[in-house]
């Protein structure tokens, strides 16, 4: 997942190259806009624990009001610190961020269709921490001026993927232990404001499809973009990435031709997800903080 982000400073790209030169919006300063975004993010996450303790089902104002006015602020921050007027900066840590926002745009745009509000629980915390941490950590790598249209096309495609598949990671860990409360006759706790479990898997194989149509998107336009996605640099979050796109694709094909279901779906998507973080965020984490290469 978003594989080839950090070689973009050691490739060339095929295509015309394009210079980002936007204007950088006028704001708070960002060391006081992102403690504010935090605590948002930190004030809805306890509405909505609070919300899950009354055994209440539906999503509740306060929660989605909250998180509205979070996502605004973690927007203009992104756009602040990956988009600066010098160019752009894709270090493991503004990565990060952008990565969490999308996510969240995601699961708050997907409420209107399925109920999902119960992963806000673990998205809201974990987006608080990105953004700060973004905000406040060193820079690991510098910026880069140019990025071709078709990089644009990999990178978009990339985070969209490793945005859906974390939801549907987190929808799958949810699943488990919704299956397990239930064979045990468990029926208090999460279990009662949880929707049924054939919809919990349903919204799990859904967000799986889209997930890797993007995922292949991302692949796809990584092998014409770029020169070379097996050079030394780049072989392990290549085969790393198509070994979890196999794995998706399996359990897809999986479900609907053997009808495998709950326990091998969350098994299949765990340890697909699990290879995407290794591809990103693994190597970038040695790359940048380690060995201190862009």
């Amino acid at each position: 997942m978003a594989i080839f982000i950090d070689s973009i400073a050691t490739n060339r790209y095929k295509g015309r190259s394009i210079l980002y030169s936007g204007p950088s919006p006028k704001l708070m300063p960002i060391s006081l806009l992102a403690p504010l975004c935090a605590l948002l993010y930190l004030a809805a996450t306890g509405l909505q624990l609070r919300h899950l303790s009354q055994q209440h089902t539906g999503l509740d104002r306060g929660v989605f009001a909250l998180g509205l006015f979070a996502l605004a602020f973690h927007m203009l921050i992104v756009w602040k610190i990956v988009f600066p007027s010098e160019g752009v900066d894709l270090g493991i840590f503004k990565v990060a961020a952008l990565i969490s926002l999308v996510i969240n745009m995601a699961c708050v745009t997907s409420l209107t269709r399925r109920p999902l509000q119960n992963l806000l629980v673990v998205l809201f915390p974990l987006s608080a921490l990105t953004v700060l941490v973004a905000t406040f950590a060193p820079d690991t790598i510098p910026l880069q001026a140019r990025l071709s249209a078709g990089m644009i096309l990999h990178i978009s495609s990339s985070i969209l993927a490793y945005a859906i598949l974390t939801l549907a990671a987190i929808q799958a860990t949810v699943l488990a232990l919704q299956d397990h409360q239930l064979k045990n006759r468990q029926t208090r706790g999460i279990v009662k404001v949880l929707p049924p479990l054939q919809l919990m898997e349903a919204m799990l194989f859904e967000l799986l499809w889209i997930g890797v149509v993007l995922l292949t998107i991302a692949i796809a336009s990584g092998a014409v973009f770029i020169d070379d996605i097996f050079k030394q640099s780049l072989v392990h979050k290549t085969t790393l990435t198509i070994a979890a796109w196999l794995l998706f694709s399996t359990l897809l094909w999986g479900h609907y031709q053997l009808g495998w279901r709950s326990h091998t779906a969350v098994r299949f998507t765990l340890v697909g997800f699990g290879l995407l973080v290794l591809a990103f965020f693994g190597s970038k984490l040695v790359m940048e903080l380690i060995l201190h290469r862009g």
